[in-house]
């Protein structure tokens, strides 16, 4: 998948060691997915009445029980948005028993995200847990109202005991694959995807490749889950979506990295900065689905239950002031693209040549200014599950 070292002895990393690479940009930097997910933050916003009618549907614990509410956050990454949504989850809940006349039962948030994710940054956001128990937690604005833990690991495998988990949500996480396929890196078969980095645009093998791994992918997720949750609890999936019934064209997610991004690494090859070879080599793992690739997967796998599923409009990835501002919409594409898949790139060519790329991201997105803030538009899959 990727390569560590200068360009001059680059070694291939295999698929199987991207899970311990792979993470948004950790840190309090600039290009730092904390100060790079405002427009993730605006797009779960949008979302919350989809979410709370999720939650609407979840069995609620007997109070006699004195069985902790769980909740999982899938793909917390390491930024505010995160702690914003278990926060409305345990608020909604907490109102929910309210109104049944129970006493909330205590929480317990669990934050999962792969080894390499900046857990410290993420913890250090949390407000603090009050001393004088729960009641007081929940009665307050300035603490955490829930127990907290992070979780390491792929949420394509098994992470939680089984029927322990009430709620899983998962945001912007699962159109990450655990791999590129193998095929697409293998120059004798058809689907390598020779002269690209992404699969936007590329060969109907390519995409079929991409397609095939996700949907193993998403089985493999619905699996685990299906252990893990408690009878009567509920899932709420989002991931970025297409609206074309063609994989190759993979709508935003192909604006973001299939045309600039990839124009800049052809500038890398021409320039002599680095070998054809060695920007073959890289592929981003993201493959932006249908709601029928993912219905499909969903309906084979029988363990759930689909409330609702849906195409949501969720606007540009880009948070400008300024958007007549070209070097402004440059420069926000630029962060917006290092923030989410930097980590990839400084493995592969290091960091120096890194600089390089994300610079010429930056000049050629801002000469296509006016039409990224005219065109660059995410669509999101939408999914409720509850256990059949």
């Amino acid at each position: 998948m990727a390569t560590l070292g200068d360009n001059k002895d680059n070694v291939v990393v295999s698929n199987m060691k991207l899970e311990r690479m792979l993470s948004m940009k950790g840190g309090k930097g600039e290009a730092s997915y904390v100060n790079n997910s405002q427009a993730q933050g605006q797009h779960a916003r949008s979302m919350l009445h989809l979410l709370k009618e999720t939650l609407d549907g979840v069995q609620l614990n007997s109070s006699e029980n004195d069985i902790p509410f769980v909740m999982v956050d899938l793909g917390c990454s390491c930024g505010n948005n995160t702690v914003y949504i278990i926060d409305v989850i345990v608020e909604h809940m907490r109102k929910r028993y309210e109104a049944t006349g129970q006493q909330p039962p205590e929480f317990s948030a669990f934050f999962c995200d792969l080894p390499s994710n900046d857990f410290n940054t993420l913890f250090q956001l949390l407000p603090p847990l009050a001393n004088n128990g729960m009641e007081e937690c929940l009665a307050s604005n300035s603490h955490r109202s829930y127990f907290a833990a992070g979780v390491p690991g792929s949420f394509y495998r098994r992470l939680f005991p089984a029927r322990s988990i009430d709620v899983f949500y998962s945001a912007f996480s699962l159109h990450w694959l655990s791999q590129v396929p193998d095929v697409v890196l293998d120059k004798q078969n058809v689907a390598y995807n020779k002269g690209k980095i992404y699969i936007h645009g590329a060969n109907e093998c390519t995409t079929k490749a991409y397609k095939i791994q996700f949907q193993s992918d998403l089985a493999s997720f619905l699996c685990a889950r299906s252990k893990e949750m408690k009878r009567g609890g509920s899932m709420f999936l989002v991931c970025l979506g297409r609206t074309s019934v063609d994989p190759t064209d993979q709508g935003g997610a192909g604006l973001l990295f299939g045309t600039h991004f990839q124009d800049a690494w052809d500038d890398l090859v021409q320039e002599g900065l680095i070998t054809s070879e060695n920007r073959d080599n890289f592929n981003i793992p993201v493959y932006a689905p249908s709601i029928q690739d993912f219905k499909e997967v969903v309906e084979a796998n029988g363990s759930f239950t689909i409330n609702k599923l849906q195409v949501f409009r969720g606007g540009s990835p880009l948070v400008v002031n300024h958007p007549d501002d070209a070097a402004e919409v440059g420069r926000a594409l630029a962060i917006s693209c290092r923030s989410v898949s930097g980590v990839l790139v400084d493995a592969h060519i290091g960091e120096q040549l890194g600089d390089e790329l994300f610079t010429r991201v930056e000049r050629r997105a801002s000469r296509h200014a006016k039409e990224l803030i005219e065109k660059l538009q995410f669509f999101h899959i939408v999914a409720s599950l509850s256990l059949v």
